[in-house]
């Protein structure tokens, strides 16, 4: 009787575990519906959400947290900024041509297979005026793309652009499929009620005019809507859901070409709140997160089961004077101020240590950074020497502007003590973030405080959208001109020598700080927490980007 109990007993335990491996749960995983408890899911705690998974809609960090793991593009930089192999296996400059050999055998997520098509696709629509893409000018200097075959394509710019790699590798150059961006233009067109077709829309947008105007006119508002619902890419991660305000989840894409991943899902988390974030952090609620306050910093690093990720960042944060406005538009009141400011004070006491005192104007992190130059001094009888020789010896009343936030606003408050020592009095207007960038764009400033971020590493992008003529009106918001330093920065986009690229873009810097359109105040520094017991092998970028490529799950 004992022993037919325990063959029964064993009986039923093995229909147990025979139910336990259904496969069901297998097809349920691969289907994308959820990799269940127990699998390798990654979540990632966000201060802000993603303003768009489209890569020509935005350039925020933000999205492309989440672009650079669904979009490969055809280069790529590693976290010294150094390039990699991307989408392309090679690239190769003569001249004004790039050519570009593509690799072979790679999909996209939808399952259409990866070619020259895609990538003339992708760049032909971050340039269109119905997109309206903020990043536009980072490829047009691309006149030319000629489709070789199949997997090379052939770049023609209008001059010898040096640093189109760097730009290439940017999350905005993500390669979309070209089914998705041709459903997209498709949806768009049928959503304006328009009676031209999609092959029409191309030869229209190729030819340029009026006619193309009007459509792009029609067309504009609905572009977008469907890359933004369906992200196509060959990352190794494709969109699995997405909750607005809340959270997006991504999963892992089973035939990435660049090898094999640990996780199974990663979920990106938005949870504003600086100490919801860290408890969710520490509890294990989350495993990273993207952004640690600095006076949370030892709090992290303190916890035993939480630390900081360090790294230098691409960002200078500055003030902006208005060059063509008295009494700023004397090189003696710039200087005055730039003197009087003390950063170390700043750094110090508002930053927490969490910033580098300036030299000029890119930050020790991109390439050809003049490290020569000595710190700006804070030396207060330098700063009334300037002021004595200036127009405005006795001071003056002027105003700056600021974003709204706690940081900013102590930060302007010792910019305000300090040059209250020179007769300036400052007044501190603080805006929405938004609202404060408008304005910016007017050029009708006195002083305001902002940060730049060289994103591609290159110091092309830190400067010649910032200061030269050309630039004046957009990223050249202080309305600052001088022909040799133009010279120079032309010089540094041609020159295919880094040793020609170097001396060209240091004596650019040499010009500046003694021009100081704007001062430089520090260079950033950035900060992730991550929960060690959670995940490892969690890297950060120079740009901001968390790295996940080669994490890994603690047994």
């Amino acid at each position: 009787m004992q022993k037919k109990l325990w063959f029964f007993m064993l009986f039923t335990m093995i229909l147990l575990l025979v139910a336990c491996t259904d496969d069901s749960d297998v097809d349920e995983a691969e289907s994308g519906e959820s990799s269940g408890e127990g699998g390798n899911d990654l979540v990632i705690g966000m201060i802000n959400e993603a303003v768009s998974l489209d890569p020509h809609v935005s350039n925020d960090i933000p999205s492309a947290q989440l672009r650079t793991q669904i979009f490969d593009t055809l280069v790529q930089q590693n976290v010294d900024m150094e390039f990699e192999e991307g989408l392309a296996s090679s690239f190769e400059q003569d001249g004004n041509e790039w050519t570009l050999e593509l690799k072979d055998g790679v999909t996209f997520h939808n399952g259409s297979d990866f070619t020259a098509e895609d990538v003339e696709a992708t760049l032909d629509r971050v340039m269109d005026p119905s997109v309206g893409s903020s990043v536009a000018f980072m490829f047009e200097m691309i006149n030319d793309i000629e489709i070789v075959d199949d997997h090379t394509v052939i770049f023609t710019t209008d001059y010898p652009f040096t640093p189109l790699p760097s730009h290439l590798a940017h999350n905005t150059a993500g390669i979309l499929s070209k089914e998705v961006i041709d459903e997209d233009y498709q949806n768009a067109l049928d959503q304006a009620e328009s009676d031209v077709t999609l092959e029409e829309y191309y030869e229209l947008r190729e030819a340029g005019g009026e006619e193309f105007e009007a459509v792009s006119e029609e067309i504009g508002e609905h572009v977008g809507a469907i890359i933004s619902e369906k992200p196509d890419g060959t990352g190794h991660l494709k969109l699995q859901n997405r909750d607005p305000g809340n959270e997006i989840v991504l999963e892992k894409f089973e035939d990435f070409h660049g090898g094999e991943r640990e996780f199974d899902t990663v979920t990106y988390r938005v949870i504003p709140e600086n100490s919801a974030r860290l408890a969710e952090l520490e509890t294990g609620g989350i495993g990273i997160t993207d952004n640690v306050d600095t006076e949370s910093m030892d709090r992290v690093r303190e916890h035993e089961e939480t630390n900081i990720i360090d790294q230098d960042s691409l960002s200078m944060t500055y003030v902006a004077f208005n060059y063509d406005k008295e009494p700023f538009d004397d090189e003696n009141v710039r200087k005055a101020i730039s003197h009087a400011i003390d950063r170390e004070q700043i750094i110090n006491g508002v930053l927490n240590e969490r910033g580098i005192h300036a030299k000029n104007h890119i930050s020790p992190s991109v390439f050809a950074h003049n490290e020569e130059m000595e710190e700006v001094s804070y030396d207060l009888d330098l700063a009334k020497e300037y002021m004595a020789e200036s127009s405005v010896p006795d001071g003056f009343e002027t105003v700056i502007w600021t974003s709204d936030s706690e940081q900013n606003r102590d930060i302007a408050l010792v910019i305000q003590e300090s040059l209250g020592e020179l007769g300036i009095e400052v007044a501190i207007e603080q805006y929405e973030h938004g609202a404060f960038l408008e304005m910016a764009n007017q050029g009708t400033h006195d002083m305001f405080m902002l940060q730049w971020i060289t994103v591609t590493g290159d110091p092309n992008y830190g400067l010649y959208p910032m200061f030269h003529t050309d630039s004046v009106g957009s990223g050249n918001r202080w309305n600052y001109s001088n022909p040799e330093l133009d010279s120079y920065l032309e010089a540094g986009q041609e020159s295919t020598e880094d040793e020609d690229r170097i001396e060209a873009y240091h004596t650019a810097q040499e010009i500046l700080m003694e021009d100081l359109p704007i001062t430089p105040l520090y260079y950033g520094e950035l900060g992730i927490g991550v929960n060690e017991t959670l995940v490892e092998g969690v890297e950060l970028d120079p740009v901001g980007i968390v790295r996940i490529e080669n994490v890994t799950f603690p047994e």
